[in-house]
Formats: C-alpha cells, structure tokens, sequence
C-alpha cells in the first residue's frame, strides 16, 4: 500500500520478542544511516561509518540489509500505510482513503523520524543509483501500484480501471516528486498530500476548452 516513496519493500512478518528486537535494530541502523547521509551526504559516508555510528559490527549491518543502498530503500512506514488504509470506514472512497492513510500513517510518526523519512525519499529521489534501484525493482510502477489496489479490494489489477487509477496514483506522486524539485525544501509527504486533494476535485484542466488557435490559454 506505500506508494509515497516509490519503494518497494517486502512485507516483514510480525512476531515474537526476536522478531521485535530485530525491527528496532533495523531501524536503529537506518536511523544512523539517515542522519549520517543529511549530514555527511549518501557518495560520502560508508557502511562501516553507519556500523560505528549504531555500534554494531559491519557483519552485523550485512545481517540486516544487503547494501548501503537497502538501508534507504528498506520502508518501515509501509506498515503504518496499511493498517491506517485498513481502518477507513466502508463506503469512503478510494482516493480519499489513500490520502487519508497517507496522512494518518506520518502524522503518527515522531518529528525525527518523519524529517528522516523526508531526508530518506529525497535520496531516492536525487542520488541516480537508488532511483534506478526504485525503477529495477519495480517501485511504484502501475502494475505494482495496480496488484496493491487489487489485493486490497478484491479487484482484477488487469481490469483497465484499476490500471487507470493506479497510473493517477503514480501520476501523482510523479507531480509531487516534480514540485518539491521545483522549490528545494518543500516538504515530499505535505506535497503529496496537496497534490491528491486536488484529484479529489476531478483531473485539473481535463474540461478546459481549447481556443481557436487549437492551444490552451493556460493565463486564464
């Protein structure tokens, strides 16, 4: 259901008290990492930089994520979409429930962790490896975005509907993406949101009328 940052994270079954304390170390190391790449920049700062900072082993970072790229795309907050998608009362609809959960999901996160997770989709956003990373692994594709809607209400992802919302999704945080490029410091996640509000209200322009030279006045 995470379709803020475009990364595609494997779903992380919940568990006992092992299970637990291998979350928090997660994200304690991604945690460290984040602070290190804002502060240090993502090219400058290693995975045995990352490991001092948490005071761990770099075998032990290796044991957690893959790559000094996993630890930006891995998406805690997936979760959090899910479940906050999964209390929308029926009958609300679907747009309007994806923007809500999106706002429930990092309004219920601490201001650290939010401002981190704005650093971490800026990296995806701005550093070539990690953006292709998002594209090879499929983040925020329609059919990625399309398979989620599916699952969720018991739809054909193939069914040219669900296609065509899920291109609006991953339409829309294209826009947001373009935006914040725009104006560096707008915040991601507030944009986003503004961005889906507007859709609520239709498609922006889709019934402006061309003048009589067959090109939209767009001064109007």
């Amino acid at each position: 259901m995470s379709f803020a940052s475009g990364c595609h994270t494997p779903r992380v079954r919940a568990g006992g008290l092992r299970q637990r304390k291998k979350a928090r170390t997660r994200a304690e190391l991604q945690r460290h990492a984040l602070r290190l790449f804002r502060d240090r920049g993502y090219a400058a700062t290693t995975v045995d930089d990352v490991a001092a900072a948490a005071d761990v082993s770099r075998s032990t970072f290796f044991r957690y994520f893959p790559s000094k790229e996993d630890v930006v795309l891995f998406d805690d907050v997936d979760p959090l979409m899910a479940e906050a998608f999964a209390e929308q009362p029926a009958g609300t609809p679907l747009l309007g429930a994806l923007r809500t959960a999106l706002r429930t999901a990092f309004g219920r996160l601490s201001p650290e962790k939010r401002e981190l997770e704005e650093v971490r989709m800026d990296l995806v956003r701005q550093v070539p490896e990690l953006a292709a990373a998002v594209r090879e692994r499929g983040g925020m594709s329609v059919d990625v975005v399309a398979t989620a809607i599916g699952e969720s209400l018991g739809l054909d992802p193939g069914a040219m509907d669900v296609q065509l919302f899920a291109g609006v999704v991953a339409g829309a945080r294209l826009a947001a993406q373009s935006l914040v490029d725009r104006e560096p410091g707008r915040s991601y996640i507030d944009t986003l949101d503004a961005v889906l509000a507007r859709l609520e209200d239709g498609i922006p322009l889709a019934d402006l009328p061309l003048p009589g030279s067959g090109r939209p006045d767009l001064h109007r």
